[in-house]
């Protein structure tokens, strides 16, 4: 098997159930915002995270190629035969855990902060506005088109971003830049 099929060379894709669309549909556009974020991760990971963010993030990446495929699938087929690309409320606790969990180790917050900092703070600030654009193509499909579970994920996982950016310039010494 080639990598290449040759199959959108028209500008069209298949989606999981084999309908054919235009690669500028708005599903298409929304797993492609969710498959550019999980590449961001792969920057943050590679800027330098420690070994309790990595596990976090390689678990988000997984969790990312579900919501990926979820999006993919519009007759919501998948969900039902494939145990891996469940995402629900007990993955939007998790991030919520993390949340707090990595909050206790900041300074509360006083004003706006200045993405950047240390490489793998910056990669994470690009992560964060990289998952409000994938939020915001989500909201595009619709509420109906799109379960309520993956949207707080998805919101959840922006506000995670933005503590893992301050976590790690904080466990690196590098001073936040306030607004």
């Amino acid at each position: 098997m080639t990598l290449y099929t040759k199959t959108g060379d028209g500008g069209e894709t298949s989606l999981l159930d084999g309908t054919r669309v235009p690669k500028s549909e708005g599903r298409v556009a929304a797993y492609g915002d969710v498959d550019e974020l999980n590449a961001t991760l792969g920057l943050a990971l590679a800027a330098g995270a420690d070994d309790d963010v990595s596990e976090l993030v390689g678990h988000i990446q997984r969790d990312l190629f579900a919501l990926g495929a979820r999006l993919a699938d519009p007759r919501e087929r998948i969900a039902e035969r494939v145990e891996k690309t469940g995402l629900g409320e007990a993955d939007v606790r998790r991030l919520e855990d993390a949340i707090d969990r990595y909050e206790a180790e900041l300074l509360p917050l006083r004003r706006f902060l200045l993405p950047g900092g240390s490489r793998a703070a910056s990669a994470f600030h690009l992560a964060r506005s990289v998952c409000r654009r994938a939020e915001r193509s989500i909201v595009a499909l619709g509420a109906q088109r799109v379960p309520t579970q993956l949207l707080q994920y998805v919101n959840r996982l922006s506000d995670l971003l933005f503590v893992l950016a301050r976590i790690a310039n904080h466990r690196s010494g590098v001073a936040e830049r306030e607004w």
